[in-house]
């Protein structure tokens, strides 16, 4: 803790541009994909298949939408992200979640700023817009970081003198702003993954257009890097399917 003119302890602040997920637990795999595929064939009896017959039945799964088999798996995620980008991931109605919470526990001085290289203008309407980089891009960054830095510290001070006149941590919580870093579970199968990454990663092999918030695409993409490293043969199937969930 630094150290106001007074020589009263001043609690320091941080800003971090970044979210993090970790891979909690996973269990599953493709050949789990395909035993559960293959059932209906064999009542539930393993058998030894080559790796091309895997690759083609997954395949086939996906192709033709046989959506249930891609349910047999588990993943779930830690996520350190902003309030804002949790309100938008909640949406998501196919994964269970756990978040901290801020009536308990006293909230961390971790807030967001974005990098300077987020787009920082909306030019459309509302509903639909893009955007785009203003004339003056880093006169633009340098204002929203101040002003976002600005703002948080204020916030947590308020918070804080709110907490030391005995307030309770629910009603003094009401003052942070959705910048603030907050960190919840989040588990899903491999096919609410595919469903929610399909909306949540802006990507050229999209059939489906999509238009994420940067932030949550962040997010989206780090959660994607571990459903690619633990089921290949399904993330590849997914990515030669143009990217839709079946």
């Amino acid at each position: 803790m630094a150290e106001n003119p007074e020589g009263e302890p001043v609690t320091e602040i941080r800003f971090q541009n970044h979210s993090d997920v970790e891979l909690v637990q996973f269990t599953g795999s493709d050949e789990m994909v395909v035993q559960s595929a293959r059932v209906s064939l064999t009542g539930g009896k393993s058998e030894q298949l080559k790796e091309a017959t895997k690759t083609g039945m997954i395949r086939h799964m996906m192709d033709n939408r046989h959506g249930s088999v891609f349910e047999h798996n588990l993943f779930t995620f830690r996520v350190h992200t902003p309030i804002f980008v949790a309100r938008e991931f909640m949406r998501h109605r196919m994964f269970s979640y756990n978040e901290l919470s801020g009536r308990y526990a006293t909230a961390e001085p971790v807030f967001y700023v974005p990098d300077p290289f987020r787009k920082l203008r909306q030019q459309g309407k509302a509903s639909a817009y893009d955007l785009v980089d203003g004339p003056r891009p880093q006169k633009d960054f340098e204002f929203v970081r101040d002003e976002l830095k600005a703002g948080s510290s204020a916030a947590f001070e308020q918070y804080e003198a709110m907490l030391e006149a005995s307030i309770a941590r629910e009603v003094a919580r009401m003052v942070l702003p959705v910048n603030l870093f907050t960190s919840f579970y989040a588990t899903c199968n491999a096919r609410s993954m595919m469903s929610f990454l399909s909306l949540r990663v802006d990507s050229e092999q999209n059939s489906v257009e999509t238009h994420p918030l940067a932030e949550i695409q962040e997010v989206a993409c780090l959660m994607e890097d571990w459903f690619e490293e633990k089921m290949p043969e399904t993330h590849r199937a997914f990515y030669r399917n143009g990217r839709v969930a079946p």
